[in-house]
């Protein structure tokens, strides 16, 4: 629940600073963090069923999609498509919403890595929005970057403190909400500005390309088996690399570095289309995926059969022990002392 003590100093700051940086509907926007904060602190004391928690984060999405309207309005092309129709664009941006919130939730299950990959996230929105102009933004973005960065100092392995639901939460609904006024204030500028990413819709998932391909990989795998997408197990990315024999950190500054990779890829591709971007990030994400899995497994066999068998160990722990008595050792000329 090391939640709980970044929220809280996030929220005194914003009370200290929001005021000067106005933000429509900013009260909607809050009440649905607020909402979120409450439903992770709930799932932290008594677990809730999957069911339970996505109704309760829906009525927080409700919150920021339609009342707060912060929206996905337009794809500006992409599959062909403009402007959305109204119900439309709620029911997308809804499912957008509750994609990244959860996919964020799903990857803290190590010392670091999602502290990490928010500190990540909240720098690139919180320069783009600032040098935009739209401060109120950049505010939200610092702010939870400075609370992110003084828990991670406690959370990086070995931890002293985790975060929980109450924390991944609370920052995977906030990135979600600011990466959809991101994709929304991208795609309203013009096309000389310089900060302008053509592939707008590209551009917003690229910033949570690896909770996302995380969250696909998982529910297909359980999926396949025949188990439900919510099934918890130990089939996550980072659990593959701890069977590889790495450390918490070493995982974590593997992950980190292949997110900050698909950064540098967004900048390079910044003026492609998203029919062009989209789909090299998706086949780049996709094939280093199938790589790990490949390595992981080699590993794996080569340190099974390095190990004795299951029937060879029972075989070796029924063996009758062998008794010596002094008297053995009476006509050798080893010192019994």
């Amino acid at each position: 629940m090391g939640g709980v003590a970044f929220s809280l100093a996030i929220t005194i700051a914003l009370s200290i600073w929001s005021w000067q940086f106005s933000l429509e509907n900013s009260q909607f926007l809050f009440g649905g963090v607020c909402l979120i904060f409450l439903v992770g602190l709930r799932d932290d004391f008594v677990e809730l069923k999957a069911f339970q928690k996505i109704v309760s984060q829906l009525v927080a999405v409700i919150l920021v999609v339609v009342l707060s309207d912060i929206r996905i309005k337009d794809l500006y092309g992409f599959l062909g498509i403009g402007e959305l129709n109204l119900y439309f664009s709620y029911g997308f941006s809804a499912f957008v919403l509750l994609a990244l919130t959860n996919s964020f939730n799903l990857i803290d299950g190590l010392d670091g890595l999602a502290g990490s990959i928010a500190t990540i996230v909240f720098s690139f929105l919180g320069f783009w929005f600032y040098i935009q102009g739209f401060e109120s933004y950049a505010l939200i973005s610092f702010t939870f970057l400075g609370g992110v960065l003084a828990f991670l100092a406690f959370n990086w392995h070995p931890a002293k403190i985790f975060m929980g639901d109450t924390g991944s939460l609370t920052l995977g609904f906030t990135m979600g909400t600011l990466i959809i006024a991101f994709i929304e204030s991208n795609g309203a500028l013009s096309d000389s500005n310089f900060w302008r990413f053509t592939p707008v819709f590209t551009a917003g998932i690229t910033l949570m390309i690896f909770p996302l391909y995380d969250m696909a990989r998982v529910f297909a795998r359980r999926i396949i088996r025949g188990q439900g997408p919510m099934t918890p197990d130990k089939s996550h990315v980072h659990h593959f690399l701890l069977r590889m024999g790495l450390k918490h950190n070493q995982v974590a500054l593997v992950l980190v570095s292949i997110q900050i990779g698909f950064v540098f890829a967004l900048l390079i591709m910044k003026d492609l289309s998203d029919h062009i971007a989209l789909p090299i990030i998706s086949v780049i994400a996709i094939l280093l995926g199938m790589r790990l899995d490949q390595i992981t497994v080699k590993y794996v066999k080569k340190k099974v059969g390095k190990e004795p068998k299951v029937l060879e160990k029972r075989a070796m722990q029924n063996k009758k022990k062998i008794k010596l008595e002094s008297r053995d050792f009476d006509q050798t000329g080893i010192n019994l002392n």
